[in-house]
């Protein structure tokens, strides 16, 4: 008989820390179930480290370097999941993952996870340790699946989760694709004219000693900022984005600055109403997923809090996890905080009434994600027009500054 130490969470969604004795990890689960909690982490006093030590030093050290990236993630959560529906342990299941791995990240981390797992952790416990590959939603829904005896069925859903979350990133970056070509083709045009073309009529214009417009002034000054200024032009546009970049991570490192900025581009014409549908896809896929695997809600609305990715959200989230902690509903504090549509209140509304918050939350997910895709497309088909109108702009203003002088010269030849 071993003791084991366990966090869970209560019906009311509060943390209980305490220990319990039995004969094995399971034997421990279904102990603390039994006592009507939901365990989220359990580990065997004495023993456990000992035997994770033992472990490590016949497979050789585990260093994992950088994350894992979610198609690779994706397609081992999918590998897994039939894996458990055809009934092998759950150590065996590892093992051949692991071998199928190519060297890297994900196969450092699975070594590591069956070697936590041979000294007594249970799966969520082993993913837990390891946060750059899985993150708390995705420890959390293995715990549930573990707690639930459905962990292949748990899998499966995550698996769909993450293939939909790469689907929508795929789709907005390849959107992004397009208009970043035109505009770096555009800028080394320009830039091509502005060091090489521009410098050579200045000269004739000087030969000539031609009295100058304002415009083709203007023109000539920023050639020779481009071309000689402290520091010259084109390695200040070239930096510039970088500058704005570590300025924005800056910002972002701290609460009150993501918030000002995500309440910001939230209300940038255009960019902001898809960022909005973005976010409202996200944190209903997430919570109705959560909430399908059997997490508790309270503990469901704090993961869906944290992997958010807008602090807009995130806020409203925690709004409604006080209001559900203190015996109100979901809906009433959504409609307060005023960051989704009225049509989405009323979905989780009728949700909480029928007891299928879960199916209401993965429905509004599903319409906001087909909104994302309308709204990417209107995007992409606004930006090409304005790229052609601010290009033509751009190569029109110098076209008129050179040729302005060179009809005054012409008039000054003829009539000589």
């Amino acid at each position: 008989m071993a003791t084991f130490a366990y966090e869970a969470m209560n019906q009311a969604g509060q943390q209980v820390k305490d220990e319990v004795d039995a004969a094995s990890s399971e034997d421990a689960l279904a102990k603390i179930r039994s006592l009507g909690y939901f365990p989220t982490r359990l580990r065997e006093k004495g023993g456990s480290k000992a035997k994770a030590a033992g472990a490590k030093k016949k497979t050789g050290m585990n260093f994992s370097f950088g994350g894992v990236g979610l198609k690779q993630l994706t397609a081992f959560t999918r590998q897994l999941s039939t894996l458990q529906d055809a009934g092998l342990p759950i150590l065996r299941s590892l093992n051949i993952l692991e071998e199928q791995q190519r060297p890297g990240p994900l196969k450092n981390v699975l070594r590591g996870v069956a070697e936590d797992i041979e000294g007594g952790a249970t799966l969520s416990e082993a993913f837990g340790k390891h946060p750059k590959a899985f993150n708390r939603l995705y420890v959390n829904m293995v715990a549930a699946g573990e707690t639930g005896g459905v962990l292949d069925v748990i899998l499966n859903r995550l698996a769909d989760f993450m293939e939909k979350a790469q689907k929508l990133k795929r789709k907005i970056i390849g959107a992004m694709v397009y208009p970043v070509v035109v505009i770096s083709f555009a800028f080394a045009i320009v830039s091509g004219i502005m060091i090489f073309v521009i410098p050579k009529f200045e000269e004739i214009f000087l030969d000539f000693d031609v009295t100058l417009p304002a415009v083709t002034v203007f023109l000539m000054d920023v050639s020779r900022w481009f071309v000689s200024g402290t520091p010259p032009g084109w390695v200040f546009i070239l930096v510039s984005p970088v500058i704005i970049w570590v300025m924005w991570k800056l910002v972002r490192t701290s609460e009150t600055g993501r918030y000002v900025s995500d309440f910001i581009l939230l209300r940038v014409p255009i960019l902001g109403s898809l960022l909005q549908k973005n976010s409202v896809a996200r944190f209903t896929r997430t919570l109705g997923t959560l909430i399908a695997a059997g997490v508790p809600i309270l503990e469901a609305i704090l993961i869906t809090k944290e992997t958010a990715g807008n602090e807009v959200y995130g806020r409203a989230m925690q709004r409604v996890h006080d209001s559900i902690r203190e015996g109100e509903s979901f809906a009433d504090p959504l409609r307060a905080a005023k960051v989704v549509d009225s049509l989405v209140v009323n979905m989780v509304d009728v949700g909480e009434e029928t007891g299928e918050l879960d199916k209401m939350l993965m429905k509004v997910a599903d319409n906001y994600d087909d909104e994302v895709d309308t709204a990417v497309a209107s995007l992409v088909s606004l930006l090409e027009p304005i790229m052609i109108v601010c290009l033509g702009g751009i190569v029109g203003f110098i076209v008129v500054a050179l040729f302005l002088p060179l009809v005054a010269l012409i008039d000054s030849v003829s009539g000589g």
